[in-house]
This record gives structure tokens, C-alpha cells and sequence, in this order.
């Protein structure tokens, strides 16, 4: 039985970046069964793919502040990342 933890929809980036570290370490040393290694490794696609929702829900809450041609702030707008 493998020691792989199952993906929740509340876990934080840190969180679910913290475990796919521990996955690619554990995957990297080779000493990890063969089917201990396809559970760690679909674990760890579903959490990079965790990791990429959560980055871009972040993306689009950061706003930046647009300055007008009189220097003064006139409000904000989505930041443009990319």
C-alpha cells in the first residue's frame, strides 16, 4: 500500500506544493515501487494541475492601479501577466 495522499479542494498551493516536492524526491531516489510510482506520479499530476488553478485564480484577484495622463490615480484594472 502506498503512502499517497488523497488531493482536497480546500488545499492550499503551499500545501499541495510542499507534497508534490515530497512526490518528485521520493520519485527521483528510484526507490519507490513500480506501482507505488504510478500512484505518486498520477498524485502529483493531479496536484501540479491543483497548483496551476490555484496560481491563476491568484492572477486574476491581483489588480494594479492605472495612473492618468495627470499622475493621479483613476482607478484599477485587472494586472496583465504573461
Amino acid at each position: 500500500m502506498t503512502d499517497v495522499t488523497p488531493l482536497s479542494a480546500d488545499l492550499s498551493f503551499e500545501d499541495a506544493l510542499q507534497r508534490l516536492e515530497q512526490i518528485v524526491s521520493k520519485l527521483e531516489s528510484g526507490q519507490a515501487p513500480l506501482e507505488e510510482s504510478i500512484a505518486l506520479y498520477e498524485e502529483g499530476a493531479r496536484l501540479k494541475a491543483h497548483c496551476e488553478t490555484r496560481l491563476k485564480a491568484a492572477q486574476l484577484r491581483v489588480e494594479k492601479i492605472v495612473v492618468g495622463p495627470d499622475g493621479q490615480a483613476k482607478g484599477i484594472e485587472p494586472a496583465e501577466f504573461g
